[in-house]
C-alpha cells in the first residue's frame, strides 16, 4: 500500500514539473543586448566598481540600501568595527558594496549601475586593511540545480515520514 501512494505521489510530481518544464518551453525568447554573462575582466584586466562622486547623496544612499538589501551584497565589512568602516562616508560605504555586487554578478557592465551612481575603474580601490574584492574571489550568486535537487528530496523525505508514522 504505501509503495502505490509513493508511486502515485512521484507520479504526480514528475508529472507537475513536466508541466511546468512544458510552460516554460513555451515562453517567447526576448532579443536583448546586455553584456555577456559571466567574467568579463579577461577582456581588459581586473576591474572594480566604485560609487560616482558626483551624484545625489539621496541617490547614492538609495543605491546602497539596495545593495546590502535586495542585492544581498555582503555589507558586513562597512558596518562598524569592519576593515572598511572608516572613512565613515556614504561614498566610501557604497563603493565597497557596489564592488561585492559587481564582483558577485559576473563584473558586467550592468553589475555596475545602481542608476547610474556607480562607475566601473581600473585602479584598486583597496586601502589598508580593507581589501576589496576582486574578480574570482567571491561565488557566483547565479541560481544553481542544486535548490531543487534539494527540494525533491525535502518533499521525500517528507511523504517517507507520513507514511512511517501513519501506519
Amino acid at each position: 500500500m504505501y509503495t502505490i501512494i509513493l508511486a502515485c505521489y512521484l507520479n504526480l510530481f514528475l508529472s507537475t514539473k513536466a508541466v511546468l518544464q512544458e510552460k516554460a518551453d513555451t515562453a517567447i525568447p526576448i532579443t536583448t543586448l546586455s553584456p555577456p554573462e559571466g567574467n568579463t575582466t579577461f577582456i581588459d584586466g581586473t576591474t572594480w566598481c566604485v560609487a560616482h562622486s558626483g551624484v545625489s547623496q539621496v541617490d547614492l544612499q538609495n543605491a546602497l540600501d539596495w545593495a546590502c538589501g535586495l542585492g544581498m551584497a555582503n555589507c558586513k565589512e562597512i558596518q562598524e568595527g569592519g576593515a572598511c568602516y572608516e572613512p565613515d562616508t556614504l561614498l566610501s560605504h557604497a563603493s565597497y558594496a557596489f564592488n561585492n555586487y559587481y564582483q558577485q554578478n559576473g563584473n558586467s557592465d550592468i553589475a555596475c549601475n545602481f542608476g547610474g551612481t556607480a562607475i566601473i575603474t581600473k585602479n584598486n580601490p583597496s586601502y589598508g586593511k580593507c581589501l576589496y574584492t576582486e574578480s574570482g574571489s567571491v561565488a557566483s550568486s547565479a541560481p544553481s540545480s542544486k535548490h531543487d535537487s534539494s527540494y525533491i528530496w525535502w518533499k521525500l523525505a517528507v511523504l517517507l515520514l507520513l507514511l512511517y508514522f501513519g501506519r
